[in-house]
């Protein structure tokens, strides 16, 4: 029976599912055997059209086991509102909670008003809307870091304004070895230039109806939370890569890029594949070895690959001089695909293989890539422009950029 037919039939282990990490398993064991098959037939020059297709449904049924493990492991990692927050058992948290209910179902916004006025909220917008308890914003952070991958690898800065400005020395002091009695020369005083991060406004407008408002036994705040966390992700995770830093985030694929050996600060280096649109003919994972070792020591022991599910579908095929398998499955429920031994994030907003694109990058997210989230998450009640249905506009901003430039390395499929 499927792990999805009903949610109290799979074996449970740490409350995430284990059926579907054995099925994948066990798929990646098909896959090997065939993909051997496969090698041993294109040694004979007697290449099996046949052969080839299964190779390839296995490796579709691979993608299709790892999405499943990946929502079971989604669905049990995102937390619950309930009890939760700093705030949930004071005073000033329950009443809060209680305005902003009171607000959700029947649009009475003078609780809420009186508690914003009084507490000269800074997250004031001209727009308008409410802040939402501390417990549901709090969550909604969680759940996105749990959906997005970039986010989940990132760091991650909460500022209050809407532009968080981190400062950098472009040229360091004068610095150097003396003996005990010698003389001292001035040093040169630091450069120090700074990287801005402007927070851009990100909405989502989920849709309720009269019935659900009245019904007390649903939590809205799981509700609205539910509703818009996927599609705050989805966006975020986009624009994490591929974004103009036009009223969204930059993405890291959106900086300039150079060959690794002329590197220069501005910049994200890049290693070519050895052939267009492909990986080179002969020894084509040695690349991947490379791209590893531009990164430098420092930033090489928290790095991850990050690519999407197609890419990794090519690079499944890979192994290394003693017969291993590059890529390999998760080694538990909850953890992620390793290639080379390096954790891997799918990123299905990375490109996929082609002439001169940047379909993998390598690098530690946490120290080259900077997201930053302004307090506060705010809703706004329309039951006007849809009637019958409600409307809640709802904003948070967010902004990201890389920070070092040095912490991630990036795979162009271009003949070097």
């Amino acid at each position: 029976m499927s792990i999805y037919a009903d949610d109290h039939a799979p074996e449970t282990k740490a409350g995430i599912a284990v059926d579907a990490q054995d099925e994948l398993r066990a798929t990646f064991e098909d896959f090997k055997s065939a993909n051997d098959e496969r090698l041993a037939e294109l040694e004979r020059r007697r290449g099996d059209v046949l052969l080839e297709e299964k190779v390839d449904r296995i490796n579709a049924a691979l993608d299709a086991q790892q999405r499943k493990l990946d929502e079971l492991v989604l669905r049990q990692a995102r937390p619950q509102l309930e009890g939760r927050g700093k705030n949930a058992g004071d005073v000033a948290g329950r009443e809060h909670k209680s305005a902003f209910e009171a607000y959700v179902r029947g649009g009475d916004a003078a609780p809420l008003r009186a508690l914003e006025s009084k507490a000269m909220s800074v997250g004031s917008n001209p727009d308008g809307g409410y802040l939402v308890p501390v417990e549901l914003e709090t969550a909604i952070g969680e759940r996105l870091a749990v959906i997005s991958p970039v986010r989940g690898l990132s760091a991650v800065r909460t500022i209050s304004g809407s532009v968080y400005k981190k400062p950098f020395m472009t040229a360091g002091p004068a610095t150097g070895w003396v003996g005990e009695t010698d003389a001292r020369t001035q040093t040169a005083s630091p450069t120090l230039d700074a990287l801005s991060f402007p927070a851009m406004e990100l909405y989502a407008m989920p849709a309720a109806t009269a019935t659900l408002l009245e019904d007390s036994a649903i939590n809205l705040d799981e509700w609205l939370a539910s509703e818009i966390d996927q599609v705050f992700a989805e966006q975020e995770s986009t624009a994490f890569v591929n974004g103009d830093g036009i009223n969204k985030p930059k993405g890291f694929l959106a900086y300039p890029t150079v060959v690794n050996a002329t590197w220069s600060w501005g910049n994200i280096g890049s290693i070519l594949s050895g052939a267009a649109g492909g990986f080179a003919a002969q020894n084509p994972s040695d690349v991947l070895v490379d791209l590893i070792y531009a990164l430098k020591a420092g930033y090489r022991q928290n790095a991850s690959f990050v690519m999407n599910r197609r890419t990794q579908a090519a690079i499944r095929k890979f192994k290394d001089s003693t017969g291993v398998y590059l890529w390999q499955p998760p080694a538990q429920p909850g953890g992620r695909a390793s290639l080379i031994g390096f954790p891997l994030a799918d990123a299905e907003d990375m490109p996929d293989i082609a002439a001169n694109s940047l379909s993998i990058a390598f690098g530690d997210f946490r120290r080259g890539y900077l997201i930053v989230d302004r307090q506060g998450v705010r809703v706004l009640r329309d039951p006007y422009s849809a009637k019958p249905y409600v409307l809640f506009y709802t904003t948070k901003r967010v902004g990201g950029g890389v920070q070092d430039f040095d912490a991630i390395k990036l795979l162009k499929f271009a003949a070097g």
